[in-house]
C-alpha cells in the first residue's frame, strides 16, 4: 500500500485521503468500493458471520480497520483510533461527517430546493452537481422521487435550454432522472460537436473531433501551396502554431495572439487627445500574458473580470452607474504604461451567484476600457479574503460568500450580472415595499407576513402590493416557543353560544395603573377577545358580571357557555351560584391540563408575544406591559385569524371592515397639541401607548409631564423610537415619587367602544402595591375631565417627602448603609410571607392570617390606640400596612406562631410636624451574651417573653391622622381617617413611647437599671439571688435561679401590658440558644439565618472554603470600577445586601468572619468586581461552617481579653487594623476588628493604639458584670507586643512617643489603679490576631479552638 500527500494507492486503485473538509460521501463511496474488491467488506457488520471462525473474523477486522484508518488524514485518524473495531470506526465516521440532524437535513433540501444552473457552466458540471446533493440526500435518509428529481433539474436550468426542457416535458407519457439526465448530456454533446465543425479552434473543437467524424471538406482541413487543395489520399499534416508552439491551430487562430493599443498623438492637440481605441489589454513583459482579448472583441462586454493587477474596480459604461460623480484629473496606467484617463467614479449594483444584489463603491469610470474588472486588492484591502481553487475563485468575508468567479482560459470571471434599467428600478420598488412592510408590520403588533398578506390583498393597507419581510429581531426576542401540541378543532353557531376566558398574572411588576392581572374573555364564533386588568384575582367575578351584561345588552343575545380552568377565582361559589341563576353552562378543564382551554390560553400567548415583541421594538421597560397588552388586544381584534378563514374577528362580530388608518407603531413619539400660553409651544412631546377607548383620540405619555394624555391631534413621528425610549427608561440610581395622577385606562372590545377606568397613583416605578397612597381617584373619561382632575388633586394633594427604604431582595444596592439597622437584615432573611393584606386573604394559611389580624385590631381596639374622625381641614394622613410573620412557636410540641402587625407609614412624616425627638435604646448584643455566660455557669432558668403591640402602650404627644387599615373600615365611615391616641408601630417617636413606658413601670418594680446597658435591669432577690431582664424593643429575656420568681414577674408585666409568654428561651434576634444543663453548657449559633443568607445569594451549592479570606484578595479602592460598562455590572450586584447580611452574623454569633466583613464593608460606596468575589469567598466559608456556635460554660468565671494589631494593613491609607476579644466562662462575649483612626508610625504605635481600645471594652465588660452583682477587681488583657507593654506600664517619655495623641495615655492610669493587667502572650497563643490579618487555616482553626467557637455537630 503507497501513500503520498494527500492520496493512498492499495494495489492498483488509487483513492484520496479523507481530512475531514474533503467530499465524505464520495470518499465513503470509493472505500466501500475499495473494501469490496479487498474482500474485506463484511467487517463492516457488527455481528461476525455464523459460518466464520473467531480468528478468522478478528484477522478480517484487523485488516479492514487498518485498511479504513490508512485512508484517513492525522487528524481525523486520531479521531477514530480509539474504536477497536472496524465497524465502530465506519460508525464514528458517519456519526461525525454524515450528521443526519434536522439542522443538515434542512439544509440539504434547501440547497436542492434553491439550485439553480449558473451562466457559464457545462451542463455536464452542473447536472454532477445536482446529482451529488441528491446522492447527499440519499445517504442521511432522504429520498427523493424519481420524477421529482427531473422536474427540479429541469426547472433550474438557464433560458438557452428552454425549448430542450419543454420537448422533455411535454413528449411521452413518464419523466425520468436517466431519461433526463441522457438527453441534457447528448445535447451538449451535439452542440460541442456543432461549434467544432463550424471552424472555430480550441478545445472544443478537439472533443468534437473525437465525437464525430465530418463529412466532405471544411475549414479545419490543411491546404497546399498555392491554394491548392490535397489529394484525399493524403494523409492530415500536423499543424505547428508559430505563435505558441503548440500543435492544433495556426498562428492567425493562435488564442495566446496579443494585440498591443495603438495610439497616435495629435500633434495639434496640447492635450494629447486619444484617437479611436482599437484594442485595449493588459500586458506582462513574459510570454504568459495574464489579460487577453481576441481581434474580433470591439464591443465591451457585459462580464466583470476579477483581477488581482487592478489597483482599483473599473467600469467603462457611464449607463451602469446608479451614483455618478464627474472628476477632472486622474489617470489609470495600463499594462504597457499607456495611461486611461478617469472621467468619474460612483456606484454600481452587480446580481451575485446567490442572487443577492451587492454595490461596488468607488468605481472609475474609464471610457477607454473594454473591459469591466474588480480589484482584489481593494477587496482584501475592505476585510475579504480571497480563495482560489478547483478552477474557481471565491471572495469570502468572514463565513459569507461575497462573490464568486470561474476561470476561463486562466481568467477569472464573475458570476453574476449588473443590475441596470428596469431591473435597478425593480431592485428599489422592492426595497420600498420591504420599508412599507417593516412599516405595517410594526403598526399591527408585528403580525406575521400571511397576516400581511391576507388584508394586503383586500386593499386595507395602504402602499403595500405584496409583503416583503425582512428578519425582525423582535419577533424573536418575543414569539420564541415549544412546539404546540396537537388541538382538535370546533366551531359554534353564533356569537356568545360558547366563550372561553382565562387569568393571566401575577406580573412580576405593577403596571402604572397598579395592575398584575388580565382576565380575557374570548367568542368561540368570532374569536373577538376582550382583556381587563385587575389589581387582585379576586375581582373576576365582579368584572365577568359587567361584561357579561355589556356585551349581552350590545347583541340581544344571551351568553350559553362559558369555558374556564380550574382556578378559585372560577369555582368559588358565588360565580358558581350566579351562573346557575343565569343559565349558563360551565366547561372545565381537567387539573393540571390547560391545553383544554387553548383557545384563551392560545390568546394570551399572543397577547404576550405581541407585547413583547412591542415592547422591545420601542425599548419600554417592563413596568409598560399592561399598555402594550392592550395594545396586542386591540391590534388581535383586527387581524386576520385562520380559524374565521382568513377574515378578522372584529369583521365577523360587527359585519364591518375596520378602519387601519389610524394605525400607528407603539411608543412611536408623537407631539399632542396644546394650548396653554400664546409665547408657548403650541405641542409637547410624547410616547404614544395605545389606542383611546370611547374617544376618538390617541393615548399618550407625555414625557415632560409625567402623565397619561387622550389627544385627538396628534403629529407621530413614527421613526424615532430608540431615541425617545431611551429618555424615558427609569434611572436604577434615580428613583423618585411622584404625586401626578396616573390614569390607566383598560383595552375594551372595539376602536370605538367606550371603556374607562382610573387607578389610584402610585408612589414610585419600583414600589409595590402596598406602598401606594390611599387617595382614590373617581372615574373619568375624557382629556378634559382629566387635566381639570388633574390640576385640583395637585392644589389639594398634601406634600410629603418619602424617603425609599430598600428592600433585603432588591437588585439595586444601597447606597448608605449605615442607615440600615442591622437586624432587618435578619428579620429579611425569612420565608416568603404575604406583602399585601390580599395576598394574606388568598394565602394557603388564608384562616391562621385572619385569626393573626383579628388579635392585632383587638388589641388596637382594647388599647384605644385610635378613634375615627373626619379628617380635618388643613391636615394630611399617613397611610398603614400590615406585616405577616411566621414564628416559631417554642411553646408547642410542633407548629408555626403567625403574627400580624399594623405598621404606620412613618416614612411619610415630618421632623418637627409629626414628631420631635425618636431615639429609643436597645440592648446590646454583647449584654445578651454576657447575660447567657452567667445563665450557663450558674444553671439559672432563662425564659422569653413577648409584648403583644408593645408600641400601643406610648401616649402620643403630637396630633397624627391615618387611613383605616385595608380589611376593617368601619361600615358608614369608609372616608374618615383614624386620629392616634397611642403610638404605633411605624411612627417615628413610637420606640420613643414605648421605652419611656416600660422603663417607668420597671424602676416602679424595684429594678435598677444598669449604668452600661440602659436596656439590662437587675433586681437583687432575698437570699443573695440576681433576677435579670433585657428588652430589646418588644422582646424581653428574664434570667434567674428561681423559677418562681421569674413567673411573678411575668405576672406582673402581664397586668400592665398584654404579653405572651413564650416559656424558655429558644430563639432571640436570630440566634439560636440550645443548652445542656447536666453539663451546663450552652449553645448559640444562627445556624436557620445563614442557611437562608447562603441560599439567597446563590451559594448554596459552591465549593466550601476554610477561612474566610484568602491572601490573595489584596483589596483597595483602586479595584472599584471606573469604566461604565463595570459600573453598570455592578449596580445589579447586591453588594451592599450581602455584607449587610453578614454583618448581622459577625455581630452575633460569628467572631471568625469579623476580619474579612471589616474589609469588604470598606467598600460600600464604590464596590468592584474583585471585592464582589471576596465577599462569596466569606459566603462559601460560611457554607462550610453554617452550624459553628459559640459554647458557654468553661470553668473560668472571670472577664479575660486578647489584643491585637496588624501595621498599615489598608492599602489605601496606609492604617493599621485593631483586633480585641474577650471571653467569659470560656466564651467570646465581645469582640472588634476595625481600622484606627490615625496613621501610626511603628509597629509600637499600632500595637499600643489597639491596647487603648482593648482596656476601653474590658472596663466597660467590667462594670456590666459589676451591675450584675459578678464583682471582678482586675481583668487579665493579653498583647503579643513587648514594646507597647512597657510603654503602657512606664511613666518615661520616649522621644519615638511623644506624638502619640494624649487620650491613649490614660491606659497608663488604669494600670496603674490596678483595673487591668496587661500582659504578655506569644503571638501563637494570641485569638485576636485572626481579627486583624489574614491568616493560614491552621492557625485560623488554632484561633476558633482558644476561643471554644465549635460546631454544634463536634460539641464536648
Amino acid at each position: 500500500m503507497a501513500s503520498t500527500s494527500g492520496t493512498v494507492k492499495v494495489g492498483k486503485y488509487e483513492i484520496e485521503k479523507f481530512n475531514g473538509k474533503n467530499d465524505f460521501s464520495y470518499w465513503r463511496m470509493q472505500m466501500k468500493n475499495l473494501l469490496i474488491s479487498q474482500k474485506l467488506h463484511k467487517a463492516l457488520a457488527e455481528q461476525k458471520p455464523e459460518s466464520m471462525k473467531d480468528e478468522d473474523w478478528e484477522e478480517l477486522d484487523l485488516e479492514a480497520r487498518a485498511a479504513i484508518i490508512l485512508c484517513l488524514e492525522r487528524d481525523v485518524a486520531f479521531l477514530v483510533n480509539e474504536e477497536a473495531t472496524a465497524a465502530g470506526v465506519w460508525s464514528k465516521l458517519e456519526k461525525n461527517f454524515m450528521t443526519k440532524t434536522l439542522t443538515n437535513r434542512i439544509y440539504l433540501k434547501s440547497k436542492l430546493y434553491t439550485c439553480k444552473m449558473e451562466e457559464g457552466t457545462s451542463i455536464r458540471d452542473y447536472v454532477n452537481k445536482f446529482d451529488r446533493i441528491i446522492s447527499d440526500l440519499k445517504d442521511i435518509g432522504v429520498k427523493i422521487d424519481d420524477e421529482d428529481q427531473a422536474l427540479m433539474l429541469l426547472l433550474s436550468l438557464t433560458k438557452k435550454y428552454e425549448n430542450l426542457v419543454q420537448t422533455l416535458m411535454l413528449v411521452g407519457d413518464t419523466l425520468t432522472m436517466d431519461e433526463t439526465r441522457t438527453s441534457l448530456l447528448a445535447d451538449d454533446l451535439r452542440k460541442i460537436a456543432t461549434s467544432g465543425m463550424s471552424g472555430n479552434g480550441g478545445e472544443n473543437n478537439e472533443q468534437a473531433q473525437g465525437l464525430f467524424a465530418s463529412r466532405g471538406r471544411n475549414n479545419e482541413r490543411g491546404k497546399g501551396k498555392g491554394g491548392k487543395s490535397r489529394s484525399k489520399s493524403r494523409a492530415p499534416v500536423e499543424r505547428t502554431c508559430f505563435k505558441c508552439g503548440e500543435l492544433g491551430h495556426f498562428k492567425a487562430n493562435c488564442p495566446n495572439k496579443r494585440v498591443l493599443f495603438k495610439y497616435t498623438n495629435n500633434e495639434n492637440n496640447s492635450r494629447g487627445k486619444q484617437q479611436d481605441l482599437q484594442e485595449a489589454s493588459y500586458v506582462s513583459n513574459g510570454e504568459d500574458d495574464c489579460f487577453s482579448i481576441s481581434e474580433q472583441d470591439h464591443d465591451i462586454s457585459g462580464r466583470w473580470m476579477l483581477d488581482s493587477g487592478a489597483s482599483h474596480h473599473m467600469c467603462p459604461n457611464r449607463k451602469w452607474f446608479t451614483t455618478y460623480e464627474s472628476i477632472d484629473g486622474g489617470i489609470v496606467l495600463m499594462g504597457n504604461n499607456h495611461a486611461c484617463k478617469i472621467m468619474g467614479y460612483g456606484t454600481i449594483r452587480i446580481k451575485m451567484h446567490d442572487g443577492a444584489v451587492r454595490t461596488l463603491m468607488n468605481v472609475r469610470h474609464v471610457p477607454n476600457l473594454r473591459k469591466n474588472l474588480i480589484s482584489l486588492g481593494v477587496l482584501e484591502e475592505n476585510g475579504c479574503k480571497i480563495i482560489l481553487e478547483n478552477g474557481g475563485l471565491k471572495v469570502v468575508r468572514g463565513s459569507l460568500v461575497v462573490m464568486k468567479g470561474v476561470r476561463h482560459r486562466n481568467l477569472y470571471t464573475l458570476m453574476g450580472e449588473t443590475v441596470t434599467g428596469d431591473l435597478a428600478v425593480g431592485i428599489n420598488r422592492s426595497k420600498d415595499q420591504t420599508e412599507c412592510t417593516r412599516m405595517w408590520h410594526m403598526r399591527l403588533g408585528h403580525m406575521s407576513e400571511k397576516g400581511l398578506s391576507l388584508l394586503g390583498e383586500k386593499g386595507l393597507l395602504k402602499n403595500m402590493e405584496k409583503p416583503c419581510m425582512e428578519f425582525c429581531e423582535h419577533c424573536v426576542y418575543g414569539k420564541a416557543h415549544r412546539l404546540r401540541f396537537s388541538s382538535s378543532k370546533h366551531k359554534s353557531r353564533g356569537i356568545l353560544d360558547y366563550v372561553h376566558t382565562d387569568v393571566w398574572g401575577p406580573a412580576p411588576v405593577t403596571s402604572k395603573g397598579g395592575s398584575r392581572y388580565f382576565v380575557t374573555y374570548v367568542d368561540d364564533h368570532s374569536r373577538y377577545a376582550w382583556i381587563y386588568f385587575l389589581k387582585h384575582k379576586n375581582e373576576v367575578f365582579d368584572n365577568f358580571k359587567c361584561w357579561k351584561a355589556m356585551v349581552e345588552n350590545r347583541t340581544g343575545r344571551k351568553l350559553k357557555t362559558l369555558r374556564s380552568d380550574n382556578g378559585t377565582e372560577y369555582t368559588d361559589g358565588a360565580f358558581k351560584r350566579f351562573c346557575d341563576q343565569e343559565g349558563i353552562v360551565r366547561h372545565w378543564t381537567v387539573r393540571g391540563t390547560p391545553q383544554q382551554n387553548g383557545v384563551a390560553e392560545r390568546l394570551n400567548r399572543t397577547l404576550l408575544e405581541k407585547a413583547r415583541c412591542m415592547r422591545s421594538n420601542s425599548g419600554l421597560g417592563r413596568e409598560w406591559w399592561a399598555e402594550s397588552v392592550a395594545t396586542a388586544s386591540y391590534v388581535v381584534n383586527i387581524s386576520p385569524h385562520s380559524s374565521l378563514g382568513g377574515d378578522t374577528p372584529y369583521k365577523v362580530w360587527s359585519g364591518e371592515h375596520a378602519n387601519y388608518d389610524k394605525l400607528k407603531i407603539f411608543g412611536c413619539t408623537a407631539y399632542y397639541h396644546v394650548k396653554d400660553n400664546k409665547l408657548d409651544n403650541r405641542a409637547k412631546k410624547a410616547i404614544f401607548l395605545g389606542y383611546a377607548k370611547g374617544v376618538n383620540g390617541y393615548r399618550l405619555w407625555s414625557v415632560e409631564d409625567s402623565k397619561f394624555v387622550i389627544s385627538r391631534d396628534v403629529t407621530f413621528d413614527e421613526k424615532s423610537i430608540v431615541a425617545l425610549s431611551k429618555a424615558i427608561k427609569p434611572n436604577d440610581g434615580d428613583v423618585t415619587i411622584s404625586n401626578k395622577q396616573v390614569i390607566e385606562i383598560e383595552s375594551e372590545d372595539q376602536p370605538d367602544s367606550s371603556q374607562g377606568q382610573v387607578e389610584n397613583p402610585i408612589a414610585s416605578e419600583d414600589e409595590e402595591e402596598d406602598e401606594r397612597d390611599h387617595e382614590e381617584v373617581q372615574q373619568e373619561n375624557t382629556h378634559v375631565l382629566q387635566q381639570q382632575q388633574q390640576e385640583s388633586l395637585d392644589a389639594t394633594r398634601p406634600k410629603r417627602n418619602y424617603k425609599l427604604v430598600q428592600k433585603f431582595g432588591s437588585d439595586k444596592p444601597l447606597r448608605h448603609y449605615g442607615q440600615v439597622n442591622l437586624v432587618e437584615y435578619a428579620l429579611s432573611v425569612e420565608d416568603d410571607e404575604p406583602i399585601t393584606f390580599k395576598q394574606a386573604i388568598k394565602d394557603k394559611d388564608r384562616e391562621s392570617w385572619l385569626v393573626a389580624m383579628e388579635e392585632e385590631m383587638q388589641s388596637l381596639h382594647k388599647n384605644k390606640t385610635w378613634e375615627v374622625v373626619p379628617l380635618p381641614v388643613g391636615k394630611s394622613a399617613i397611610g398603614c400596612k400590615w406585616v405577616y410573620k411566621r414564628k416559631e412557636d417554642h411553646t408547642k410540641s410542633c407548629g408555626t406562631r403567625y403574627k400580624a402587625r399594623l405598621v404606620a407609614k412613618g416614612f411619610a412624616q415630618k421632623e418637627g410636624v409629626d414628631y420631635n425627638e425618636i431615639f429609643s435604646p436597645v440592648v446590646k448584643h454583647t449584654s445578651i451574651r454576657v447575660l447567657l455566660s452567667l445563665v450557663a455557669h450558674g444553671d439559672l432558668e432563662l425564659e422569653q417573653l413577648d409584648v403583644k403591640t408593645a408600641f400601643l402602650h406610648g401616649d402620643l404627644d403630637e396630633e397624627i391622622y391615618m387611613y383605616q387599615p385595608e380589611g376593617y373600615k368601619v361600615e358608614g365611615k369608609e372616608n374618615q381617617v383614624c386620629r392616634l391616641r397611642k403610638s404605633l408601630y411605624g411612627l417615628k417617636q413610637s420606640p420613643r413611647q414605648w421605652y419611656k413606658r416600660f422603663d417607668s413601670f420597671m424602676i416602679k418594680q424595684g429594678f435598677s437599671r444598669s449604668s452600661y446597658d440602659s436596656c439590662v435591669y437587675i433586681q437583687k432577690l432575698h437570699g443573695g439571688d440576681y433576677i435579670y431582664l433585657l428588652l430589646y424593643v418588644d422582646d424581653m429575656l428574664i434570667a434567674s435561679k428561681s423559677k418562681v420568681e421569674i413567673d411573678k414577674l411575668k405576672t406582673k408585666l402581664g397586668k400592665e401590658f398584654e404579653t405572651k409568654n413564650l416559656g424558655a428561651a429558644k430563639k432571640i434576634l436570630g440566634m439560636e440558644i440550645r443548652r445542656e444543663r447536666t453539663n451546663r453548657k450552652l449553645f448559640l449559633s444562627q445556624k436557620g439565618y445563614l442557611a437562608r443568607v447562603v441560599e439567597r445569594f446563590g451559594m448554596k451549592g459552591a465549593k466550601s472554603v476554610v477561612t474566610p479570606l484568602a491572601p490573595h484578595f489584596r483589596l483597595s479602592g483602586n479595584q472599584s470600577p471606573t469604566t461604565a460598562k463595570d459600573k453598570a455590572y455592578m449596580e445589579h450586584v447586591p453588594y451592599a445586601s450581602a455584607v449587610g447580611s453578614l454583618m448581622y452574623a459577625m455581630v452575633c454569633t460569628r467572631p471568625d468572619i469579623s476580619q474579612a466583613v471589616s474589609v469588604v464593608s470598606r467598600f460600600m460606596a464604590n464596590p468592584g468586581k474583585t471585592h464582589w468575589e471576596a465577599v462569596k469567598w466569606i459566603l462559601r466559608y460560611l457554607k462550610g461552617t453554617i452550624d459553628t456556635c459559640l459554647c458557654f460554660g468553661g470553668d473560668a468565671c472571670h472577664i479575660s481579653g486578647f489584643v491585637d494589631s496588624d501595621y498599615a494593613g489598608d492599602l489605601d491609607r496606609r492604617r493599621s487594623t485593631t483586633g480585641y476579644v474577650f471571653q467569659i466562662h470560656g466564651a467570646p462575649v465581645s469582640w472588634r476588628s476595625m481600622l484606627q483612626s490615625t496613621v501610626a508610625l511603628s509597629t509600637t504605635e499600632a500595637e499600643y493604639m489597639a491596647v487603648a481600645e482593648g482596656v476601653k471594652e474590658a472596663l466597660w465588660l467590667r462594670g456590666l458584670l459589676d451591675d450584675l452583682g459578678m464583682k471582678q477587681e482586675c481583668v487579665k488583657l493579653s498583647c503579643d507586643s513587648q514594646s507597647a507593654l512597657h510603654l503602657a506600664k512606664n511613666q518615661v517619655h520616649h522621644a519615638r512617643t511623644k506624638h502619640i495623641d494624649v487620650r491613649y495615655h490614660f491606659v497608663r492610669d488604669v494600670v496603674e489603679e490596678g483595673n487591668i493587667s496587661l500582659t504578655k502572650v506569644h503571638t501563637d497563643e494570641n485569638p485576636a490576631d485572626m481579627l486583624t490579618k489574614v491568616v493560614s487555616g491552621s492557625k485560623f482553626q488554632h484561633c476558633l479552638n482558644l476561643l471554644n467557637i465549635i460546631p454544634y455537630s463536634s460539641k464536648i
